[in-house]
């Protein structure tokens, strides 16, 4: 039988901003579309054209690209490989993932290429959107929506295995012909493989020192345990991709995973990724409770940030901190009351308040993300969410991030910015903006501002988060993001293809 050949495309820096660009996210939604494909019985290979080779540097107009060359990549595809899925894994990395299409439609031309969407990330795009992009880069499908059940569908349609309805008809596909739009979402979650990782170079991962989320253990890994989100936020794809619908594994799928892989791999360390995992109070009690009573001795933590007013108490977060949470991420987004209606951002102040304060008190640190630059804020705005970081640092908050706004394909507000070339451009440092200089110089101002009001409430911590820095084990992203600039500056120092 022929070979599916799942690809992950290189990780992508603006050279002028290591920061808050080049932030490494293992790709647990093309690891569980391996596993899919597995199960059912198909072979597959993943090339994984970053972590192959992640200390490798390529130039690329503004951009630093790690990892294999194209052409690596096309020496990488077995002479039996019968159909190629590049996930589309972030909005950065899409100058990678064309020119790997381009180099593969160029060296195989009968090779079928399709596009997978990524739903479960904010930092990733709508391919709806863009897809004529990647048709004109030489891509033969996109494929939309959740991808374990409908990529094995289409591989066997492509094949012609077994009852499969035509090409045209099937849910979430795409070509330059046609488009379907996604059917339905993947309602039992726990009937899906566990992720494929050990088809992945996680050793490669690991060496690297620094994550998504703040990396403390020599070994972690990234957790799904919900999907979807039932929030509207204007600024972010998820709505597009997922509806406003949210969906969760039960605790005890959940925590057989991380009981799996820790027995598997050795990982004792693991950041969940979820676009919203705690929107169930009782959920999250429940995966505590379980991990506490099978006695595992594990760190987590809610990298990609949570709603807070979702968890529920300060109940909540004991139970939290007993089973070892060590970081959340909330997302308070701006101080200002009129910017959160203009964004469709419901957030209750004295609730995110109440908990900040208890989570320095359990232990667990705390990262409060703001966007600035949203359509329509002022600078009156603008002091309102100096305002609110400077009080939430007083609290005990351990970092802040600042994020300037990117239309997002798939977002409401994509339309409403002009001035990028590439689609890779669209980061969280948007040069291309006309306000970014004034964007810029505040969100400079506002970070060393948070040090010195952090340095007067807490120089104790501070020392801490130095410590850290320099033993690379990382609490928080404000000690580990300094670490992956440096080194992403060094590779960059050291130039092309080595």
């Amino acid at each position: 039988m022929k070979q599916i050949i799942l690809i992950n495309p290189n990780l992508v820096v603006q050279r002028n901003d290591p920061f808050t660009t080049g932030i490494v996210y293992m790709p647990v939604g093309l690891a569980y579309v391996a596993a899919s494909l597995r199960e059912a019985g198909i072979p597959v290979q993943v090339i994984d054209s970053f972590a192959e080779r992640p200390r490798q540097v390529q130039r690329v107009d503004k951009f630093t690209l790690l990892g294999l060359t194209c052409d690596e990549v096309l020496t990488r595809l077995p002479q039996d490989a019968g159909l190629v899925f590049l996930f589309a894994l972030n909005l950065t990395n899409h100058i990678a993932a064309e020119r790997i299409v381009r180099a593969i439609k160029q060296g195989r031309p009968d090779l079928p290429v399709v596009i997978l969407e990524n739903t479960q990330a904010v930092t990733a795009y709508s391919l709806r959107q863009v897809m004529g992009v990647f048709f004109e880069a030489g891509a033969d499908y996109v494929l939309t929506g959740e991808g374990e059940c409908c990529a094995v569908e289409l591989a066997r349609a492509l094949w012609g295995q077994g009852d499969h309805k035509p090409l045209d008809q099937l849910e979430g596909l795409g070509s330059p012909s046609f488009f379907n739009p996604p059917g339905n979402v993947i309602e039992d979650l726990d009937a899906l493989p566990f992720p494929a990782w050990d088809l992945f170079p996680l050793e490669n991962y690991w060496k690297l020192r620094f994550a998504h989320g703040p990396q403390s253990e020599d070994r972690y890994l990234p957790l799904l345990t919900s999907r979807g989100c039932p929030y509207p936020c204007r600024f972010c794809v998820t709505p597009a991709t997922n509806g406003q619908k949210w969906r969760a594994r039960s605790a005890v799928n959940v925590v057989d995973e991380v009981e799996y892989f820790l027995d598997e791999f050795g990982v004792h360390e693991f950041h969940i990724e979820d676009l919203n995992p705690t929107v169930s109070d009782s959920r999250t009690r429940e995966i505590a409770g379980e991990i506490i009573r099978r006695g595992l001795k594990i760190t987590w933590k809610i990298v990609a940030g949570t709603k807070v007013e979702t968890i529920r108490s300060e109940e909540t977060l004991d139970l939290m901190a007993q089973s070892g949470c060590r970081y959340i991420s909330i997302s308070p987004e701006t101080g200002s009351p009129r910017v959160l209606k203009l964004m469709r951002k419901p957030f209750d102040l004295d609730h995110a308040v109440r908990l900040v304060k208890h989570m320095h008190r359990v232990g667990i640190r705390s990262q409060a993300c703001f966007v600035l630059g949203f359509p329509g804020e002022t600078e009156e705005d603008l002091q309102m969410t100096w305002d609110l970081a400077r009080e939430l640092t007083r609290l005990g908050v351990d970092e802040i991030a600042q994020f300037i706004i990117t239309p997002v394909p798939g977002s409401a507000i994509f339309g409403e910015l002009r001035g990028y070339t590439s689609l890779s451009e669209m980061n969280f440092t948007p040069t291309w903006r006309a306000d970014y200089r004034r964007l810029s110089k505040f969100r400079l101002r506002l970070y060393v501002a948070f040090l010195w009001w952090k340095l007067r409430h807490d120089p104790g911590k501070i020392v801490w988060q130095l410590s850290n820095f320099l033993r690379r084990r990382f609490e928080t992203k404000m000690e580990m993001v300094p670490y992956r600039a440096l080194v992403l500056k060094w590779l960059d120092i050291l130039g092309s293809v080595r």
